[in-house]
């Protein structure tokens, strides 16, 4: 096999708190969250018995991923991300090697339907970003225009 190397990461489950937006010395906007993701286990003696675990994934988003995230997702808010691992290393304080492995975040996506979940978006408008900007208020979906006949089409 001929130079394999695979770092993907997909992950869905839930905001554990508020995703806090910082900026770094150089103002790069960057986050920091946890997602709560639900594990499915069986025990391990014969008796067949079925359980839920939950695994904590520390995550890191960057730039534009990073003010996406902070703006529209909350704790409690489902999501689902794609990214890599990456293991990091430094000292604390007292002098001790501390590492960390969390998720680099290069994709967000929303999870809950609309309605759904603790911020469920109402109504849009693209921002600088290309991203939705969403207004709390709307209560109906956007209107489309009925086409009564295909011949019309340009496909």
């Amino acid at each position: 096999m001929a130079n394999f190397n695979f770092n993907k990461v997909i992950l869905g489950g839930r905001l554990t708190a508020d995703p806090e937006l910082r900026m770094t010395g150089s103002n790069v906007p960057v986050t920091s969250f946890t997602i709560a993701v639900n594990r499915r286990y069986q025990s391990r003696n014969d008796d067949g018995q079925q359980g839920q675990q939950a695994d904590f994934i520390d995550c890191v988003a960057w730039r534009e991923r990073a003010e996406f995230i902070t703006r529209y997702f909350r704790r409690g808010s489902s999501i689902c991300v794609e990214g890599s691992l990456q293991k990091r290393s430094w000292t604390d304080q007292q002098g001790q090697k501390r590492y960390s492995v969390e998720v680099v975040v290069e994709n967000s996506h929303f999870v809950d339907a609309k309605g759904e979940g603790s911020s469920a978006p109402s109504s849009y408008t693209p921002d600088s970003y290309g991203a939705p900007t969403y207004t709390g208020g709307g209560t109906s979906a956007p209107k489309f225009e009925e086409i009564s006949d295909d011949d019309d089409l340009p496909f």
